[in-house]
């Protein structure tokens, strides 16, 4: 049986118009991919709208569930809400390997007239890491105050003040320039 095969979309039978699909994304979705993932319980919803045309789909993902990422500040393990939404053009063609070559746009696809099924499961892999910020920091509390480990920011403090303190005087007179 071919791994992901749940996410094969038969296309062939489908009415011309509008079909939903959903996905319910956890960790075990990622050991099918060899590239390690950067997050760990993963737990994701995803809505997509496949809309047929004669020759093309017209497909729009909504993300939508949390992770659990590292925090770029203090360390520490958070869970990150995530949402966003993409869209995808599938093009029905007679030569897509020459066209995904030479095609720049990667909202874009390409596939064989010939086919009879679209696996998106690629589409939701690259989907779902797209949704999860390059900068990861915890949010802010009720109270308006970093929900980052207070140890690790008063240490990030001290640092930033002591190297204050520890200035070159030969830099004091290009300071001036910073904002120009």
């Amino acid at each position: 049986m071919k791994p992901l095969r749940e996410f094969d979309i038969a296309f062939v039978g489908l009415n011309p118009g509008v079909h939903s699909f959903q996905y319910a994304i956890g960790d075990s979705f990622f050991d099918n991919f060899e590239e390690p993932k950067d997050f760990s319980n993963c737990v994701v919803s995803v809505n997509l709208t496949l809309d047929k045309k004669s020759n093309f789909f017209l497909l729009k993902f909504e993300i939508g569930g949390k992770a659990t990422v590292t925090c770029d500040r203090c360390g520490e393990l958070f869970e990150m809400q995530l949402w966003d939404d993409f869209n995808q053009i599938v093009k029905l063609v007679e030569n897509p390997e020459e066209l995904a070559s030479s095609e720049e746009d990667p909202d874009v696809s390409y596939l064989l007239k010939t086919e009879s099924h679209l696996n998106v499961a690629d589409f939701i892999y690259e989907f779902i890491h797209l949704s999860i910020p390059m900068q990861r920091i915890h949010p802010d509390n009720a109270d308006g105050k970093s929900g980052c480990n207070p140890k690790v920011i008063e240490m990030l403090e001290q640092m930033n003040q002591q190297a204050k303190e520890n200035d070159n005087p030969i830099w004091k007179g290009l300071d001036k320039f910073k904002d120009n």
